[in-house]
């Protein structure tokens, strides 16, 4: 149960506080409940007295005692579990316990354990959590969302499961990434807990392994597609626009016949955007700006090859494209730098049916049939993989790589780590250490030549949250492209020159609520009739946008 008057964000002053409910109830409240946090006058007055062992503790020791239990799991995934469980039973205690040892957990609660949660999901679940809107609720869909208790949305991350991470169509199941993303909202950017929904459209699933076990939780039917599909999802649009106006979509892990389709449909209709694709793409952009400082070049003298032909990889091409035209260069020029090579081979004109999404990137050249003869013809200063497809950056790849640059950029971005194109290691083994390396999931430092190296992580998590931010405190309407490149040159710009000289192009995630700031700012300055903040000094607008962030603790009488 949400209630309006939370604990977490009421302020610390204000003497009528109290929660709605009393008892046991708060106890099985989350929202509220704060455990053996309740003081000795709050016992009282919320009938808790006898309910509780009889000793207070500060949010402080509390926390103390779950990093103890926490470090004492045997797995990432029981550490998962051991997280969900805190979070249906504590969320004042799980956000502080997490944003207080973010580079820790935040590969626990997303990328890479997420990965393994969804697939297990069935098997693991203890208590729903967001919203699951299937092909059966067609024609109510309104009236199904009206269920959710919480009327001041901000941000709603919905998928329908058929291409979660690098894992395939995992069905209702893929309903831990919009948990997981919207818990990183919270503790990254600050936003509102209660102002955050999961949901899941669960439109059936092409995984018969799924549809055969009988613990499965969603709809055990093959997935529908086609106007079906278009007219269920054209629903549910219209339905939060009605439900919820104020809140921001974020498509999450739609596959590619879907995901391009769906965000030319709605990104100039609604406050929309699709992470896999812009904030990918935005993430991205940032790592190569880090980059080129290191090779000592510019963003416009670099030619790029991706592995990966999809949406995640032309995503990542259009905004380069954007950005190499910010800085002078002509689109097709620009066009011209970026490569893919697809599963037939590198795309090039006069390939049979093409798909329209490739064609922009289709050059005049000879067809190439695989990767590594792609990169000894193409030449480029830099190699993107969002294939899905592990170990293809092969050693012979990187070796190609640096016999042709004296610094090549190499991101490794698919995710989980098992679908890694290659490791931080054979990157910086692999090119005697001149690499400039990124993966989509973390990576160990490597000691290379006797120079330790600090991989990056491309995690989205640098952007999709100081988006929602910037989109939260300035009311903008839309999405826009435009933000996405400023939100790349903010995370850019949060990367110091000791940073570089770890070979590190993010910023470590300790630093990640200054950055989301950072980013929302940068967003807020960029939006179409984005309201008042567009026209603050930089360090009020900061100011304002901090104020509007969750900060979980206790208020305590």
């Amino acid at each position: 149960m949400a209630h309006n008057n939370r604990q977490a964000t009421a302020p610390a002053c204000d003497p009528q506080y109290f929660p709605v409910v009393t008892g046991a109830d708060l106890l099985n409240d989350p929202r509220s409940n704060k455990g053996t946090g309740f003081t000795e006058r709050e016992r009282d007055e919320l009938k808790l007295r006898g309910l509780l062992p009889p000793r207070v503790f500060t949010l402080e020791q509390q926390a103390a005692r779950i990093m103890e239990n926490y470090r004492r799991q045997p797995t990432d995934l029981d550490k998962y579990i051991f997280l969900g469980a805190l979070q249906d039973r504590n969320e004042t205690l799980f956000y502080r316990t997490v944003l207080d040892h973010v580079e820790e957990m935040v590969p626990i609660i997303y990328t890479p354990t997420v990965g393994e949660a969804c697939k297990k999901f069935a098997h693991i679940f203890r208590r729903a959590r967001g919203l699951y809107v299937t092909a059966k609720d067609a024609g109510r869909v309104e009236e199904l969302l009206r269920n959710w208790p919480e009327r001041d949305v901000a941000v709603i991350v919905v998928t329908d499961g058929e291409r979660i991470l690098g894992l395939g169509d995992l069905g209702a199941n893929g309903m831990g990434i919009p948990i997981g993303k919207l818990a990183l909202y919270s503790v990254c950017a600050g936003v509102p807990p209660e102002r955050c929904l999961p949901i899941m459209l669960d439109v059936g699933t092409g995984n018969e392994d799924f549809r055969r076990d009988p613990l499965y939780l969603g709809t055990a039917e093959p997935r529908i597609t086609g106007p079906a599909y278009d007219t269920l999802v054209e629903e549910f649009v219209q339905a939060t626009q009605t439900v919820f106006p104020k809140a921001i979509i974020q498509f999450e892990d739609f596959a590619n016949r879907n995901a391009i389709p769906l965000l030319k449909k709605y990104r100039d209709r609604v406050c929309c955007f699709n992470d896999d694709i812009q904030g990918t793409a935005a993430v991205a952009l940032a790592g190569v700006y880090a980059a080129v400082k290191i090779q000592r070049k510019q963003l416009v003298d670099q030619t790029f090859l991706f592995l990966g032909a999809g949406s995640a990889a032309t995503g990542i091409a259009d905004l380069l494209v954007a950005a190499m035209r910010a800085d002078g260069l002509p689109e097709q020029e620009a066009r011209r730098r970026c490569w893919l090579v697809d599963s037939t081979g590198l795309v090039v004109h006069g390939r049979d049916r093409l798909a329209s999404h490739k064609l922009p990137y289709a050059h005049d050249h000879a067809f190439a049939a695989d990767f590594l003869s792609s990169v000894q013809t193409i030449k480029p200063t830099a190699i993107i993989g969002v294939s899905g497809q592990a170990k293809t950056f092969t050693r012979e790849v990187l070796e190609a790589m640096a016999s042709i640059n004296d610094t090549p950029i190499v991101f490794a971005l698919s995710n989980p780590t098992s679908k890694a194109e290659c490791t931080a290691e054979e990157a910086y083994r692999w090119t005697n250490g001149t690499a400039v390396f990124a993966g989509g999931s973390p990576f160990a430092p490597v000691t290379v030549g006797g120079r330790t190296f600090v991989p990056g992580q491309g995690n989205n998590v640098y952007i999709f949250p100081g988006v929602g931010l910037g989109v939260m405190g300035s009311g903008a309407k839309r999405v826009t492209e435009k933000m996405f490149l400023a939100a790349a040159r903010a995370l850019a710009d949060k990367v110091d020159d000791d940073h570089l000289a770890e070979g590190r192009i993010y910023p470590p995630l300790s630093d990640i609520r200054d950055v989301s700031v950072a980013v929302a700012a940068s967003v807020a300055r960029v939006a179409d009739h984005g309201g008042e903040l567009q026209g603050l000094p930089e360090r009020e607008l900061e100011s304002r946008l901090r104020s509007l962030m969750y900060v979980p603790s206790y208020v305590m009488k």
